[in-house]
Protein backbone atom coordinates (compact mmCIF):
# COMPACT_ATOMS: atom_id res chain seq x y z
CA UNK A 1 0.00 0.00 0.00
CA UNK A 2 2.88 2.43 0.93
CA UNK A 3 4.79 1.58 -2.47
CA UNK A 4 2.46 4.33 -4.47
CA UNK A 5 4.00 7.20 -1.80
CA UNK A 6 7.30 6.59 -3.84
CA UNK A 7 5.99 8.78 -6.79
CA UNK A 8 6.60 12.86 -6.31
CA UNK A 9 3.30 13.37 -7.00
CA UNK A 10 1.68 10.84 -4.11
CA UNK A 11 3.68 12.64 -1.98
CA UNK A 12 2.66 15.94 -3.17
CA UNK A 13 -1.42 14.99 -2.44
CA UNK A 14 -0.59 13.55 0.86
CA UNK A 15 1.43 16.47 2.63
CA UNK A 16 -1.68 18.47 0.77
CA UNK A 17 -4.55 16.46 2.75
CA UNK A 18 -1.91 17.26 5.82
CA UNK A 19 -2.37 20.81 5.74
CA UNK A 20 -6.21 20.89 4.53
CA UNK A 21 -7.05 19.12 7.32
CA UNK A 22 -6.76 21.11 10.44
CA UNK A 23 -7.58 24.45 7.82
CA UNK A 24 -10.88 22.82 6.85
CA UNK A 25 -11.13 21.66 10.55
CA UNK A 26 -10.84 25.05 11.67
CA UNK A 27 -13.03 27.20 9.18
CA UNK A 28 -15.44 24.17 8.86
CA UNK A 29 -16.25 24.84 12.47
CA UNK A 30 -17.11 28.34 12.26
CA UNK A 31 -18.77 27.91 8.81
CA UNK A 32 -21.22 25.64 10.60
CA UNK A 33 -21.74 27.75 13.37
CA UNK A 34 -22.60 31.03 11.32
CA UNK A 35 -24.48 29.30 8.67
CA UNK A 36 -22.20 30.17 6.08
CA UNK A 37 -21.98 26.82 3.92
CA UNK A 38 -24.09 28.80 1.11
CA UNK A 39 -21.20 31.75 1.22
CA UNK A 40 -18.13 29.29 1.04
CA UNK A 41 -19.65 27.64 -1.74
CA UNK A 42 -20.37 30.77 -3.17
CA UNK A 43 -16.35 32.12 -2.62
CA UNK A 44 -15.30 28.59 -4.21
CA UNK A 45 -17.60 29.77 -7.31
CA UNK A 46 -16.46 32.83 -7.55
CA UNK A 47 -12.57 32.03 -8.40
CA UNK A 48 -13.58 30.13 -11.66
CA UNK A 49 -13.25 33.75 -13.45
CA UNK A 50 -10.08 34.35 -11.85
CA UNK A 51 -8.99 30.91 -12.63
CA UNK A 52 -9.85 31.62 -16.05
CA UNK A 53 -7.56 34.97 -16.23
CA UNK A 54 -4.41 33.80 -14.72
CA UNK A 55 -3.15 31.79 -17.61
CA UNK A 56 -3.75 34.31 -20.24
CA UNK A 57 -2.58 37.19 -17.79
CA UNK A 58 0.34 35.61 -17.04
CA UNK A 59 -0.64 35.57 -12.84
CA UNK A 60 -0.28 32.77 -10.67
CA UNK A 61 -3.58 30.87 -10.43
CA UNK A 62 -3.38 31.47 -6.48
CA UNK A 63 -3.17 34.90 -6.67
CA UNK A 64 -5.77 35.46 -9.18
CA UNK A 65 -8.14 32.98 -7.16
CA UNK A 66 -7.49 34.84 -3.97
CA UNK A 67 -8.00 38.35 -5.97
CA UNK A 68 -11.30 36.71 -7.48
CA UNK A 69 -12.74 35.46 -3.76
CA UNK A 70 -11.38 38.44 -1.72
CA UNK A 71 -13.79 40.69 -4.13
CA UNK A 72 -16.36 37.80 -3.64
CA UNK A 73 -16.23 37.85 0.14
CA UNK A 74 -16.18 42.10 0.45
CA UNK A 75 -18.57 42.35 -1.96
CA UNK A 76 -21.02 40.22 -0.18
CA UNK A 77 -20.18 41.50 2.77
CA UNK A 78 -21.19 45.25 1.52
CA UNK A 79 -24.26 44.02 0.54
CA UNK A 80 -25.32 42.29 3.11
CA UNK A 81 -24.96 45.68 5.31
CA UNK A 82 -25.82 48.02 2.96
CA UNK A 83 -28.41 46.73 0.30
CA UNK A 84 -31.95 45.82 0.69
CA UNK A 85 -30.90 42.32 0.44
CA UNK A 86 -31.00 38.96 2.98
CA UNK A 87 -27.42 37.93 3.08
CA UNK A 88 -28.78 34.36 1.06
CA UNK A 89 -29.83 36.77 -1.71
CA UNK A 90 -26.93 38.73 -2.35
CA UNK A 91 -24.23 35.88 -2.35
CA UNK A 92 -26.68 34.06 -4.75
CA UNK A 93 -26.84 37.23 -6.72
CA UNK A 94 -22.82 36.94 -6.84
CA UNK A 95 -22.64 33.60 -7.70
CA UNK A 96 -24.43 33.32 -10.82
CA UNK A 97 -22.76 36.63 -11.77
CA UNK A 98 -19.12 34.77 -11.19
CA UNK A 99 -20.42 31.63 -12.68
CA UNK A 100 -21.34 33.09 -15.95
CA UNK A 101 -18.62 35.69 -16.34
CA UNK A 102 -16.33 32.48 -15.76
CA UNK A 103 -18.19 30.70 -18.78
CA UNK A 104 -17.90 33.58 -20.59
CA UNK A 105 -14.26 34.33 -20.56
CA UNK A 106 -13.55 30.49 -20.86
CA UNK A 107 -16.08 29.72 -23.76
CA UNK A 108 -15.64 32.83 -25.86
CA UNK A 109 -12.86 34.67 -25.02
CA UNK A 110 -10.20 32.30 -23.74
CA UNK A 111 -11.28 28.95 -25.68
CA UNK A 112 -10.41 27.48 -22.22
CA UNK A 113 -11.83 23.69 -23.54
CA UNK A 114 -11.27 20.95 -21.53
CA UNK A 115 -9.44 23.10 -19.35
CA UNK A 116 -12.90 24.20 -17.74
CA UNK A 117 -13.73 20.80 -16.02
CA UNK A 118 -10.06 20.96 -14.72
CA UNK A 119 -10.83 24.87 -12.50
CA UNK A 120 -14.47 23.55 -12.27
CA UNK A 121 -13.71 19.77 -10.42
CA UNK A 122 -9.51 20.10 -9.85
CA UNK A 123 -7.20 17.22 -9.10
CA UNK A 124 -5.65 16.04 -6.09
CA UNK A 125 -2.83 14.47 -8.31
CA UNK A 126 -1.74 17.09 -10.49
CA UNK A 127 -0.76 19.54 -7.66
CA UNK A 128 2.23 21.29 -8.04
CA UNK A 129 5.01 22.66 -5.18
CA UNK A 130 3.40 26.07 -5.33
CA UNK A 131 0.43 24.27 -4.30
CA UNK A 132 1.66 22.77 -1.49
CA UNK A 133 3.31 25.93 -0.75
CA UNK A 134 0.32 27.97 -0.69
CA UNK A 135 -2.06 25.48 1.54
CA UNK A 136 0.64 25.65 4.00
CA UNK A 137 1.13 29.46 4.52
CA UNK A 138 -3.04 29.45 4.14
CA UNK A 139 -2.94 27.01 7.49
CA UNK A 140 -0.73 30.01 8.89
CA UNK A 141 -3.02 32.62 7.90
CA UNK A 142 -6.27 30.71 9.63
CA UNK A 143 -4.40 30.09 12.43
CA UNK A 144 -2.99 33.42 13.34
CA UNK A 145 -7.07 34.60 12.27
CA UNK A 146 -8.11 32.19 14.93
CA UNK A 147 -6.08 33.07 17.52
CA UNK A 148 -6.84 36.32 17.28
CA UNK A 149 -10.52 36.62 16.79
CA UNK A 150 -11.90 33.41 18.03
CA UNK A 151 -13.94 34.88 21.27
CA UNK A 152 -15.65 36.91 18.68
CA UNK A 153 -16.34 34.43 16.69
CA UNK A 154 -17.81 31.92 19.17
CA UNK A 155 -19.90 34.62 20.74
CA UNK A 156 -21.28 35.64 17.75
CA UNK A 157 -21.69 32.25 16.65
CA UNK A 158 -24.02 31.57 19.50
CA UNK A 159 -25.42 34.90 20.86
CA UNK A 160 -24.78 37.73 18.20
CA UNK A 161 -26.56 40.04 20.19
CA UNK A 162 -24.84 39.05 23.43
CA UNK A 163 -21.66 39.51 21.72
CA UNK A 164 -22.26 43.02 21.24
CA UNK A 165 -22.97 43.35 24.95
CA UNK A 166 -19.55 42.09 25.92
CA UNK A 167 -18.08 44.79 24.18
CA UNK A 168 -16.24 42.34 21.64
CA UNK A 169 -15.52 43.81 18.11
CA UNK A 170 -18.28 42.06 16.34
CA UNK A 171 -18.09 43.86 12.67
CA UNK A 172 -14.02 42.97 12.83
CA UNK A 173 -14.37 39.61 14.02
CA UNK A 174 -16.99 39.04 11.13
CA UNK A 175 -14.46 40.34 8.13
CA UNK A 176 -11.65 38.51 9.63
CA UNK A 177 -13.25 35.93 9.45
CA UNK A 178 -14.97 35.91 5.91
CA UNK A 179 -11.26 36.62 4.69
CA UNK A 180 -9.84 33.78 6.36
CA UNK A 181 -12.66 31.64 4.57
CA UNK A 182 -11.24 33.32 1.57
CA UNK A 183 -7.82 32.25 1.87
CA UNK A 184 -8.80 28.95 2.89
CA UNK A 185 -10.83 28.16 -0.27
CA UNK A 186 -8.40 29.12 -2.35
CA UNK A 187 -5.63 26.97 -1.02
CA UNK A 188 -8.32 24.14 -1.25
CA UNK A 189 -9.75 24.87 -5.13
CA UNK A 190 -6.45 22.99 -6.73
CA UNK A 191 -7.39 19.69 -5.23
CA UNK A 192 -11.39 19.77 -5.34
CA UNK A 193 -11.91 22.80 -7.88
CA UNK A 194 -14.33 25.75 -8.02
CA UNK A 195 -17.80 23.91 -7.54
CA UNK A 196 -16.45 21.30 -4.78
CA UNK A 197 -14.48 23.43 -2.23
CA UNK A 198 -17.45 22.51 0.06
CA UNK A 199 -16.79 19.05 0.16
CA UNK A 200 -14.13 20.09 2.15
CA UNK A 201 -14.74 22.95 3.94
CA UNK A 202 -18.67 22.15 4.82
CA UNK A 203 -19.47 18.63 5.02
CA UNK A 204 -17.11 17.43 7.39
CA UNK A 205 -17.53 20.13 9.89
CA UNK A 206 -21.68 20.16 9.52
CA UNK A 207 -21.20 16.45 10.48
CA UNK A 208 -19.08 16.65 13.06
CA UNK A 209 -21.32 19.07 14.58
CA UNK A 210 -23.66 16.49 15.14
CA UNK A 211 -22.00 14.85 17.69
CA UNK A 212 -19.78 17.10 19.26
CA UNK A 213 -20.73 19.10 22.65
CA UNK A 214 -18.06 21.95 22.36
CA UNK A 215 -16.43 24.38 19.46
Amino acid sequence: MLDAFELPFMQRAALLVVLIAPLAGLLGAQIALRRLAFFTHGVGAATFPGLVLAGPAALPPALAALGAGGAFAVSSEWLGRRARLTSDAGTALLLVLALAAGIVLASDVFESGSEVDQLLFGSLLAIGDAEVLAAGAALLVAGAAAARSRREWVAAGFDPAGASALGLPKARGERILLAAIAVGVVACVDSTGALLVSALLVVPAATARLFARSV
